[in-house]
Order: C-alpha cells, then structure tokens, then sequence
C-alpha cells in the first residue's frame, strides 16, 4: 500500500473530520495540539519510511480539536499539550470512548520577544503583570526600557486561542487558575504564528513551544517565584522541572491502543521516536 501520510496545518479551531467517517484497520489518523503538529508529522514521516504501508496522516487545530475527534470517535490519536478537562473526560464515557494518556516528551513555554529587544530576564510576577487582566505593566518603559517614541513602547502582546493547551498551561502556571488574560491580548491560531508576531514588531512579547524558536526572536530567561536566578527553557531544566512553565505533551487513544496503533505508540516512546523529539526541538522522556 502506497504511504499516505498527510501533514497539513489546519487554521481553523474549528476543524473536525466529518462525522462518521470510517478508517481502515492499519489507518491512523492524529489530530490536535499545534504544538505537537510538526513533531508529529516527523514521526510519522520517519515512521513511514520503515512501514511504508502504514499510512499515517497528521493535522492541527489545537488540543480541543484533537480531543473532541476522539470523543467522536473520528481519529485513532489525539495529540494534547495538556491534560483532559473533566467535562471531556464525562463527554467521552458518555460516548463509549475511554481516553489513555501517553506521555511522549516534554516542552517549555519559551517568552519570546524580538530579536532586538535587549530585555535580560522577567520574573514570574512581570509576565502576570504583563499578560493579565489589571495587570499594570503596559509599556516597556514600565520595565525600565526605551523603545523609542510612545506607542514603541506599548507592549505587543501575543497569546494564543482558548482551545490551545499552551493558552490553559501558560493562564494556570503564570495567571493562575482563575486568571484571565487582558483583552488586547492577540489570540493567535497556531504556535508558528505567535513567533512570526513576535519577530515582526521589537514592541511584541508573546509565548509558544520551545521547538518554534526562529533566529528572529529571543528567549527571555525567567525567574520562578521566590527564586533569585533567572532560567531558559532547555532540555536539563525541563526534565528536573527548573524552568516555571514546562509541562509534558500527551497522545491519548480511545482504550490501551492494540495492533499497528499500540505497535507506533510504542516506537514513539522509545530510542528511535524520542531522538525524533530531540532532533525537532523537543524534550524527550528521561531515559
């Protein structure tokens, strides 16, 4: 059978294969989480190439995504950056689905700015300063830095969209469970396009997967709460859980997954699928 494997971006939130859609027994369809969109393409393109007749297709959207199509029984995967919600998780046995959770690697939340920003470190408090609602940092000078002229100097802020598991994890670590984001906050679609926002305006800030970093933005080191030394995201302070806003990244399958779908899960937690991770940016688990 010819290798079918798909990797397509899709921007919409609201992207989800039609309903009923049936898939052969070897098919495996995997969607979700932007942030895993192009670890999991490569997976499943090096995958490909050692069982071609396997065929593997890959797509986006954001974790919401991914997870309402295994609830609706629509893919065999669903790539997540974040923990099930309850409600989704009453959603599923409501259907008959039983989502089980694999962790596959790890990832920082990098603070990305633009390259020429000269911004040395932000504190824990900063960022909550910066990204939340009645925080009171609006503008660089609040930072002690010049951009230039006054609307230079307003802070740019780029976030994601609610349906993102990197928009829960940054709100719950840096705003706090309750916290909201300001609403001038530009909710952008996918993980690439808040580091494009950042590279495109020295006055922008915004956050995304480690693995997205570009040679036209920097990563701000941050300081966690009650700490003295400010930390980047990197793959020794994400597995000791130094860096504040790391978490790990997840497939879930409807049941402990059987076959040529259990058979890939498998390959993705070990030597060859974490070097995958590790080549693409990634944190891999410990070994």
């Amino acid at each position: 059978m010819k290798n079918l494997f798909a990797y397509t971006l899709i921007a919409s939130s609201a992207f989800l294969p039609s309903c009923g859609q049936s898939h052969a027994a070897t098919e495996i369809e995997n969607i979700g989480s932007d942030t895993l969109l192009e670890v999991a393409g490569a997976l499943a393109e090096t995958y490909g190439t050692m069982k071609p007749e396997i065929p593997i297709s890959v797509s986006g959207g954001g974790s919401g995504v991914g997870v309402a199509a295994l609830i609706a029984n629509d893919c065999e995967i669903a790539n997540c950056s974040r923990p099930l919600k309850d409600k989704e998780i009453a959603n599923a046995k409501k259907n008959g689905v039983e989502p089980v959770q694999h962790v596959i690697g790890y990832d920082g939340i990098a603070v990305f700015v633009h390259k020429d920003n000269p911004i040395k470190s932000l504190t824990m408090d900063q960022l909550n300063a910066i990204f939340g609602e009645g925080g009171k940092v609006e503008s660089w000078k609040d930072l002690g830095m010049d951009m230039g002229d006054d609307q230079a100097n307003v802070i740019q802020l780029g976030s994601r969209q609610n349906n993102s598991g990197t928009y829960e994890c940054f709100r719950e670590k840096v705003l706090g469970k309750k916290g909201r984001f300001k609403q001038r906050c530009n909710n952008l679609n996918g993980s690439k396009d808040v580091v494009e926002f950042c590279a495109g305006s020295k006055s922008a800030i915004g956050y995304s997967g480690l693995a997205y970093k570009t040679d036209e933005v920097r990563i701000v080191p941050i300081t966690p709460a009650g700490g003295t030394d400010a930390i980047s995201p990197t793959v020794e302070t994400v597995q000791k859980d130094t860096y504040p806003i790391a978490r790990p990244l997840f497939m879930y399958t409807n049941g402990q997954p059987q076959g040529e779908i259990g058979a890939y899960i498998a390959w993705i937690k070990g030597a060859e699928g974490q070097a995958v991770l590790d080549k693409k940016g990634y944190v891999p688990l410990p070994q």
